[in-house]
């Protein structure tokens, strides 16, 4: 098998494996799963151009989530992007979350300064440490721990979350 053909058979294996929790990331950027799927296409196109230098070093995951966050703001910034469509979307081989118990975590989200979101998801909902979220966004890593402590109070006060409550089980 010639190194172009063993490249592309890498990079569909990779896609596969990471596709559902890399748009679900995406979604979260955006807020939209029509922007996120617009997303992720645009990612995984970049990728594609780039698979062999970045598979050589390793750096495929941060490689695609800061595309996902650059192309997010780009897509935000986009005059069409601001009409609103409708928020259905066909069976594409993964679950939607349940709007009821999504729903609010969502709105709240949504109204989070687009750093400050990106910030969160990268750090709550990907898990990434302080250091790989600054380096993804390009950002300080004190930057990252301002924007998520701002984001998370946001969230908490638009969720009326009880900050005593949380922490009962962390011994704090």
């Amino acid at each position: 098998m010639t190194r172009r053909r063993e490249g592309d058979a890498d990079f569909t294996e990779y896609v596969a494996a990471r596709r559902k929790a890399l748009l679900v990331a995406a979604y979260f950027c955006c807020g939209s799963w029509n922007h996120a799927e617009d997303v992720l296409q645009a990612a995984l196109a970049k990728l594609y151009v780039a698979w062999p230098r970045v598979r050589r070093r390793g750096a495929e995951e941060a490689y695609v989530r800061q595309i996902i966050v650059n192309a997010s703001i780009d897509e935000s910034r986009r005059p069409w992007r601001r009409e609103r469509s409708f928020d259905l979307v066909p069976d594409q081989g993964y679950e939607l979350p349940d709007r009821a118990e999504w729903s609010e975590l969502m709105a709240a989200l949504a109204a989070l300064p687009p750093r400050q979101r990106q910030v969160v998801v990268l750090r709550h909902w990907l898990g990434l440490s302080v250091d790989e979220t600054a380096a993804d966004l390009g950002i300080s890593p004190g930057t990252v721990k301002s924007q998520t402590a701002h984001g998370l109070e946001h969230l908490r006060r638009a969720l009326e979350v009880d900050v005593d409550a949380t922490n009962e089980g962390r011994g704090t």
